[in-house]
């Protein structure tokens, strides 16, 4: 018995992975070990395969008549002959006629009638007892002139095909070259040098022997003696095509085609390893041979498909779903695992830690807590009024109280309406703040449930119940924060332990602000400088070209900005002081792309009296990544006092016919002046103390009646609340490309976990020919003299000993019979 008899159970068993790849469109995952047949267009291609096979069943014709690859795997059995399609499971064609036909149609079916070609292969599988265990690939002939509504570039698309096959390490080359054309200009050789030019992979096959001029032979290329191949050549007799037309039959061919060898006098000497039947053992065990060279790279690659599968696989046969019958109870279990993963994945994403965290955005619990302690701070103070329009307000506020009679105290009314108004103010950022915490739940939501896809209607019941869920919570939390403002307007707690007016030493303190008035500095400034923010900002100013722009570090305090070359901060570019600054932002598009994309989104930073902002310029534009990072950016300025500018239809209340302010008229009474001050001190102070408690407690409010609610809502109620909505059966009904794509992968999983097998017991007790030396060629035919090679033969014996000597023809070289096959070999 053959060394080799593990390897032979290993050929079906890499046969049945390539079939299990191809079916999920995964062949390309792992390169398994195969024989590429490789040829011109009337090199004889077709029928070294039919040879092989022992049955005509290839279509034939003039022009290109392969127009996608097929991958014939030849299985040997004892008993019976016929053959199977992968993509026709389950049919088996006994009539080798219908075989061509099939071929014919479902090339086609893909590329048309009019000789166009495809790189999607046919999977073909010949079961005979008179075949080896084989996987060969035919490739369209190889062509130079389009025909038909074949493309200008079709010799290209065909050498790029080729290419695609033959470039893999783990593939043979089969070069099959007519012996009555020059070797030296054979397409199949020069394809095959390209990718193996050391001939390693390369098996030379000499076709239409008997069709040489009288008086030539191609004993010498067979000898391996010109172009020599590492494996060697196979010379072969092919039928005629009188013989093909005529019906011959294919073993009446093998007969006269040992013959021929038996009787040729130049090919006598070498008829035992010639003809077919020694072509395909040579091509059985080469390729079995090859198997076993590249068997430690594909155990590995083999692993680690397997590993990138056993957890869903796992899942499935954990759910009784592996096998044809499926657990009854399999779907509410699966059912309750999948809801259970969403539970999960929306705890992570809120609380934070898990394996897959994202590192290129913010999102879940990150974005919230951004919105919360960023942005919504901003917000608050977005709605205030600064100096001017406070003092216009109070001012009004003290006249119309007074109506027609001089005060000569200052009214409690005043600023308790004015402070009514501010506390109004505080609802719509608070508003904001809730719609964006909700929307972010959405998005996790979204997130969660777009791995359970698969199920459709699983996902959309899920999406459906927990959605309506959510703006439940969103409308009761709006109602609660409401109430919240209602609250904080039914009563104005002048006696709080904060309020600048509550006790003797803040009152005196506040006598000497109002009589040193307009002292006090801006609301939302701080008296101690602080850090706000730091972040990554392009502007458009600050010296550059116009329409370019450059990215720089912006660090923002609560009394400046300053910016720098990097994040170092070693490198200060400049240091603006924001005292009276206003701030615009908007979002436009840009033509041809720019920094960030096609959108920007702009701040613009400006004095409103179109003084100078810094050096000459009077505005400061700046633009973020995206409209995230301008929102963020934007609270931040709020916080650190700079509100949006007013429009210019804003601030025509509030000048007179000759532009001048209004409320400046009004201070022209110097008893209403320090009224108006006492007024505005004391509403500073209350409406600090009311804006830290909505900075408190709003974002309380949304955890608990929002963020909290819904996990425990995704947790507790969702399960049932998915079997109230239905069936369990009916919501965990898969697609059809998801129940075909779970039996492929077993499948596949199934295919894989044998080869691993197989391969561990053949590892054991198999052994390989070892591969030829490499070769020189040493005579009158080749073009070049090889480097070392010795001036005088070593010997009779060995003319061409060392490393001169040629390769033997593939394993049996010289006179010596070629070692028997692994399996009975065919007869004649």
């Amino acid at each position: 018995m053959s060394g080799n008899v593990g390897m032979e159970a290993l050929i079906p068993i890499v046969n049945k992975v390539q079939d299990a790849f191809t079916q999920v469109g995964m062949n390309s995952v792992i390169d398994l070990p195969q024989i590429a047949v490789v040829g011109g267009q009337s090199a004889g291609k077709s029928s070294v395969l039919e040879n092989c096979v022992g049955k005509d069943f290839l279509p034939r014709g003039s022009g290109i008549v392969t127009r996608r690859p097929l991958i014939l795997q030849l299985n040997y059995v004892e008993k019976g002959e016929w053959g199977e399609f992968l993509h026709a499971k389950g049919k088996k064609f006994t009539d080798f006629d219908e075989i061509r036909r099939e071929i014919e149609a479902e090339t086609d079916r893909m590329t048309g009638s009019n000789k166009g070609i495809s790189d999607i292969p046919i999977n073909l599988r010949v079961f005979s007892p008179h075949v080896l265990n084989l996987t060969l690939i035919d490739l369209p002939g190889i062509t130079k002139v389009p025909i038909g509504d074949q493309p200008p570039d079709i010799e290209f698309q065909i050498r790029g095909m080729i290419m695609q096959f033959i470039s893999k390490p783990s593939c043979l080359i089969l070069a099959v070259t007519p012996a009555n054309s020059d070797l030296a200009n054979s397409d199949a050789l020069k394809l095959a040098k390209e990718v193996d030019p050391e001939g390693i992979r390369t098996i030379g096959v000499l076709t239409k022997l008997d069709l040489m001029d009288d008086g030539t032979d191609a004993k010498e290329i067979l000898d391996n003696k010109v172009l020599p191949l590492r494996r060697g050549y196979i010379g072969v007799v092919n039928r005629s095509q009188r013989d093909i037309e005529g019906k011959k039959d294919i073993k009446q061919a093998q007969a006269a085609e040992r013959k021929y060898f038996l009787s040729h006098p130049a090919y006598r000497h070498l008829a035992e390893r010639a003809g077919t039947a020694f072509l395909q053992k040579t091509l059985n065990q080469q390729l079995t041979n090859h198997i076993r060279e590249v068997l430690p790279s594909l155990r590995s690659k083999l692993e680690q498909q397997l590993t990138s599968m056993e957890s869903e696989v796992k899942e499935f046969k954990n759910l009784g779903m592996s096998g044809g019958r499926e657990d009854k109870s399999a779907k509410p279990r699966m059912m309750m695992q999948m809801v259970n993963r969403v539970t999960h994945d929306f705890e992570e994403m809120i609380e934070g830690g898990g394996n897959h965290v994202d590192t290129t955005s913010l999102s879940g619990g990150a974005k919230i807590n951004t919105i919360f302690h960023f942005r919504f701070p901003g917000y608050l103070n977005e709605g205030r009024l600064d100096e001017k329009e406070l003092r216009k307000e109070i001012g009004f506020a003290i006249r119309n109280i007074h109506g027609v009679r001089s005060g000569l105290f200052t009214p409690d009314a005043a600023f308790e309406m004015t402070v009514k108004r501010q506390i109004e103010t505080l609802a719509p950022p608070s508003m904001k703040c809730i719609q964006q915490v909700s929307t972010e739940l959405h998005e996790v939501i979204m997130k969660c449930i777009d791995k359970i896809k698969n199920y459709p209607r699983l996902q959309a019941e899920i999406d459906n119940l927990v959605s309506g869920y959510l703006r439940e919570c969103e409308t009761h939390c709006r109602e609660q924060i409401q109430q919240l403002v209602e609250v904080e307007l039914s009563y104005i707690n002048t006696n709080h332990d904060d309020f600048i007016g509550f006790n003797s030493t803040a009152k005196d303190e506040s006598v000497k602000d109002v009589q040193n008035a307009g002292s006090e500095s801006q609301p939302g400034r701080e008296s101690k400088s602080k850090l706000i923010k730091k972040g990554w900002l392009s502007t458009t100013n600050v010296g550059l070209t116009k329409g370019l722009s450059r990215e720089y570090w912006f660090v923002l305090y609560t009394d400046a900005l300053a910016w720098f070359k990097d994040e170092s901060e070693r490198d200060q570019k400049y240091y603006l002081t924001i005292d009276g600054v206003k701030m615009k932002s908007s979002e436009e598009e840009e033509e041809g792309g720019g920094l960030f994309g096609h959108r920007k989104f702009k701040i613009q930073l400006f004095h409103p009296n179109a003084r100078y902002l810094f050096r000459e310029y009077r505005e400061l534009t700046l633009y973020a990544k995206d409209e995230d990072d301008m929102e963020d950016w934007r609270a931040s300025f709020l916080r650190a006092g700079i509100y949006t500018h007013r429009s210019q239809m804003d601030m025509e209340d509030l000048e007179d016919e000759d532009h001048k302010p209004k409320f400046e008229r009004l201070f022209e009474d110097p008893q209403l002046e320090r009224q108006v001050e006492v007024i505005r001190t004391y509403v500073n102070s209350y409406m600090a103390i009311v804006r830290k408690t909505f900075k408190d407690i709003v974002p309380k409010h949304i955890m608990c009646l929002m963020v909290n609610k819904m996990k425990v809502f995704i947790e507790i109620e969702l399960m049932p609340s998915l079997y109230g909505a239905g069936n369990p059966a009916e919501l965990m009904e898969e697609s059809e490309d998801e129940v075909r794509r779970r039996q492929e992968l077993l499948g596949m999983y199934d295919a894989c976990k044998d080869a691993l097998k197989t391969i561990s017991e053949v590892t054991a007790k198999t052994s390989s020919t070892p591969l030829p030396a490499p070769v020189h060629s040493n005579n009158h035919h080749s073009s070049r003299p090889p480097p070392d090679l010795p001036n005088r033969p070593t010997g009779r014996s060995a003319p061409n000993a060392g490393a001169t000597r040629p390769a033997p023809a593939p394993p049996g070289g010289g006179s010596r019979r070629p070692p028997p096959p692994s399996r009975p070999a065919r007869p004649n």
